[in-house]
């Protein structure tokens, strides 16, 4: 019979509970945003739905990573599901254009604070050796509810209006923080939060010791952006109702593989699974181009999903052991700013290239493909202990 780890303590798994909530929260609404902006009128907006929440998460990060070094990680993660809450409630009030891409800016700010928090907080508790375990058992939950959200999402909005939908994602965020609360402080001479505190110089917005896990990361989730904008419209271009299905499948498809992959990196280096990692990618957004029925795309959904839960827990935990304690949360934020970079910039890249005519569903999927190619190519020039072979 294999005992538990001592990581596997109850506030760790509130803390897993609280990340399900979180991420439950603001993803349930992603599946009906694109036709939810369309009958506002802004169906050539479809691309700033993600770009503009991944771009002011981005730029919450340096601030989040800051706070969490000074203020402690709880109140960072407590703001962070406030925002969700709050955005929640103001989409069926600001029902127009304008003030919906307000909204998905604001929203931003949410995943720019509550990760950090988390996976700060998780460092914080878990011992070096069984980082890779802990990171893998944490972003199982955050998956799960990446799940759960849209499956839910999609649901809700084949029953209820859509202003349901948002109430929903908004009582699910209070949840996250009702949670939160209960936790104990990690951080040791915590600091009161002044004006000061948001002033930050240079070498406070990026810590360099982790600079190569970011980039093979922002090269790696240009699909995951690319995946958010368009898969709703393809799902329906190949005529599957439930537009939340193919996130489902691949969020499922991730849940197992995050414990073995954090396990494996534990054991032989974090390089050599997001090698793997990456070459996955690769064949899913292969896999995707040239999809042409439903089954065929969830094949692709599972590919997709091996993939995401191979890089996420493994980038995080070579990101901490790169780090240095007293810069823990800069290091992470560092690690998410290249995360909402890269989702961002798929957004866009993506959108733009779409348009919105079906002929170009390929080349979009493809060109994710090559980004993919790229954090591979990296990779292989690069040692197990994460430093480019041509640096030494």
């Amino acid at each position: 019979m294999r005992i538990l780890p001592s990581f596997f303590t109850l506030n760790f798994f509130l803390l897993c509970l609280s990340s399900f909530l979180f991420f439950s929260s603001f993803n349930m609404i992603i599946p009906e945003l694109p036709s939810y902006l369309s009958s506002l009128g802004g169906a050539e907006y479809k691309g700033l739905i993600i770009s503009l929440f991944t771009l002011s998460a981005g730029l919450s990060r340096p601030f989040s990573g800051k706070l969490a070094d000074k203020i402690g990680r709880i109140p960072v993660m407590i703001f962070g599901a406030s925002v969700c809450f709050i955005a929640g409630l103001l989409y069926p009030i600001l029902s127009f254009v304008g003030g919906f891409l307000f909204l998905r800016f604001l929203h931003g700010f949410s995943t720019g604070f509550t990760p950090t928090g988390i996976s700060a907080y998780v460092a914080d508790i878990i011992p070096f050796q069984k980082r890779g375990e802990a990171m893998g058992i944490q972003s199982l939950f955050s998956s799960l509810g990446m799940a759960a959200g849209p499956a839910i999402g999609g649901w809700v909005a084949t029953i209820w209006p859509i202003e349901f939908l948002f109430y929903s994602s908004a009582f699910t965020s209070i949840l996250s923080i009702l949670i939160v609360i209960r936790l104990k402080e990690t951080l040791p001479n915590k600091e009161p939060l002044t004006l000061g505190l948001f002033k930050l110089k240079k070498d406070e917005i990026i810590e360099k010791r982790v600079i190569l896990p970011s980039i093979v990361l922002f090269l790696c989730v240009f699909s995951f952006g690319t995946i958010l904008t368009i898969i709703p419209d393809f799902s329906t271009h190949l005529g599957i109702e439930n537009k939340g299905l193919f996130f489902a499948v691949f969020t499922i498809s991730s849940l197992g593989i995050r414990l073995l992959a954090g396990r494996t990196s534990d054991r032989f280096g974090r390089v050599p699974v997001l090698r793997v990692a990456s070459l996955l990618m690769v064949f899913a957004m292969i896999t995707i181009a040239f999809a042409t029925q439903q089954k065929t795309l969830m094949i692709s959904g599972v590919l997709f999903g091996s993939a995401v839960g191979m890089y996420s827990p493994t980038v995080a935990a070579w990101v901490i052991d790169l780090s240095r304690d007293q810069f823990r949360g800069r290091a992470l934020a560092t690690m998410y700013i290249a995360l909402e970079a890269g989702i961002g910039v798929g957004a866009i890249v993506s959108g733009s290239l779409f348009s919105n005519r079906a002929e170009n569903f390929q080349l979009v999927f493809l060109t994710a493909a090559a980004f993919a190619s790229l954090s591979f190519l990296i990779l292989m020039f690069s040692k197990k202990e994460g430093k480019l072979i041509s640096l030494h």
